[in-house]
This record gives structure tokens, sequence and C-alpha cells, in this order.
């Protein structure tokens, strides 16, 4: 019997968040909105997303003047991840 995709990770940007906050402490919003290929408003809601259903914590600061975002991944957010990689493997085979 297959386990259910969790249907918030299976979103390509929202997977490739987590996929990249799952091997890093944290991770600046320019950062992921570089590496994910997004625009700042898409990525913006897809973080919103995650951290409602507490897969990432975000975190809002300054830097000098300009406003500073961190992400982090939380517990929650590396189990959904790790579920979701095992579902994947049980289609596979």
């Amino acid at each position: 019997m297959f386990k259910d995709l969790d249907p918030l990770l299976h979103s390509q940007l929202r997977l490739a968040v987590v996929s990249l906050l799952i091997s890093v402490d944290s991770a600046e919003f320019t950062w992921l909105r570089e590496k994910t290929n997004s625009t700042a408003g898409n990525l913006s809601v897809q973080l919103d997303k995650l951290s409602e259903a507490g897969y990432v914590s975000i975190e809002k600061t300054f830097r000098g003047k300009r406003p500073l975002t961190t992400c982090k991944i939380t517990r929650k957010g590396v189990k959904a991840f790790e579920d979701y990689v095992n579902s994947l493997k049980d289609y596979i085979k």
C-alpha cells in the first residue's frame, strides 16, 4: 500500500526550499531565491505556506538598515521531508 505524498512538499518550489534547508543550518531569503531561481513574491508565498505548516521557521531582522529574512527547517519539516522521500522510494520499488 502506497502512502500519499505530502501535497505541501509535492510543489516543486516548496520541495526545492526544504531540500536546500535540510542541508544547511539556516539560509537567507536572497540565497534561497537565487538557488531556486524564483521570484521574491513567489518564494515569499511558498515560505509562508511552509511556515504555517510548521515545516520552516522564519526570522525577520535587520542587517544595518536592510531587512534580513533567515529561514530554518524545523524538526517537523525534517520528518515531513524524510517521510516524503521514503514514500517516493516506495513508489520506485
